[in-house]
């Protein structure tokens, strides 16, 4: 998975006058040209314990994460993993267990996982967290325990704007007809495919553990031979946020496309396997194929929408999941940059219909 344009990187914050309100302790600010994604906080002293300045924060922490997308906690007092699982607890409500898998992770904590086992080479395209999901979470914290001394920068896209640039005639067609998401898995770490194996997917060794997982959530599965395991499931295209009320594109149809991963995975695994039978692959809701066009038009608008800066030591980037995307770029050295996910919502419960007005 690529970004084939790397974000702009941006330098120092740019520091506003006031105050966080209601706080004499933490200044907001911004940083220069990523126009306002994420909101900046910073300490106004040394010393500021973050699990404790978070204490009693979590309403203001969401209405200003709905407000601009993402929040960026910098400069703060933060010496562990548990100490970020306190905060996460405080300004999210806790950590969610990783399930329903689709990237390489390790546990760390106590649902708090590394943001993703990738190669550092590879480039990782932009996406809402699971939003190939029936279930998904609704806020993301990262914890930049140690960032690369080279690139690494997860790069951040402003979703609001994004629904905005796609093209009207194509919003309208996945209204009407939503995606479909076909994931196939291999039996164990040892197959001979690609993507991961249904056991980590799934966290269960037992096939009957996985059937009630996946009737639980509404996804269709069927077991092929050699033990591998098929999903299918239709999620809607574009939501209405339950805090805002806005409609947004939400959905994995174009991360889970085998045309956005780089050219020679992609011919690889063309050369392997059928189209029903790749990893991971996308559809129009009804089954039908996405246009090549379009799937082009949505890849450049992801990729136009972003914005970067270096991450540095103990930072904290609290985002709503369904206005903001992320993506990761490469980087040379040691890095670890943590995730935990916190607030489940449906899709479904939310989705926007065909005719809606935006």
């Amino acid at each position: 998975m690529n970004v084939s344009r790397t974000a702009p990187i941006v330098g120092a914050a740019r520091r506003r006058g006031a105050p966080l309100s209601g706080s004499d302790l933490v200044a907001e600010g911004t940083l220069p040209g990523c126009g306002g994604l994420p909101l900046l906080l910073e300490p106004k002293a040394e010393g500021v314990r973050l699990s404790a300045w978070a204490k009693g924060r979590r309403a203001q922490i969401e209405a200003l994460v709905a407000r601009h997308g993402a929040v960026l906690l910098r400069g703060f007092a933060l010496d562990s993993v548990a100490e970020f699982e306190a905060c996460v607890d405080e300004l999210c409500g806790g950590a969610l267990e990783y399930r329903f898998r689709a990237s390489p992770r390790t546990e760390i904590g106590r649902h708090v996982y590394t943001a993703t086992d990738y190669p550092a080479e590879q480039s990782i395209f932009p996406h809402n967290e699971h939003s190939y999901s029936p279930v998904c979470p609704l806020y993301l914290a990262f914890f930049s325990e140690s960032p690369a001394p080279e690139g690494g920068e997860t790069p951040l896209g402003d979703n609001r704007e994004v629904t905005r640039r796609i093209d009207p005639a194509i919003k309208e067609r996945f209204r009407e007809k939503g995606v479909l998401y076909v994931r196939n898995y291999e039996a164990g770490v040892g197959g001979a495919g690609f993507g991961l194996p249904w056991p980590i997917v799934f966290q269960a060794d037992d096939k009957g553990a996985v059937e009630r997982f996946c009737d639980g959530i509404g996804v269709e599965w069927t077991w092929k031979s050699h033990d591998r395991l098929c999903t299918r499931q239709v999620g809607p295209a574009l939501i209405r946020h339950p805090r805002t009320g806005e409609e947004i594109w939400f959905n994995h149809a174009t991360f889970f496309h085998v045309t956005t991963l780089p050219q020679a995975l992609r011919d690889a695994l063309l050369a392997e396997f059928d189209e029903n039978d790749l990893p991971t692959q996308t559809f129009y809701g009804d089954g039908a194929p996405i246009e090549p066009e379009t799937l082009e038009h949505l890849r450049a608008v992801y990729r136009d929408a972003l914005v970067a800066f270096p991450w540095k030591q103990k930072d904290v980037l609290i985002l709503d999941n369904i206005l903001t995307v992320h993506a990761r770029n490469p980087y040379r050295g040691p890095r670890r940059v943590l995730v935990a996910m916190a607030q489940t919502f449906k899709p479904r419960d939310f989705a926007a219909h065909a005719g809606a007005t935006p």
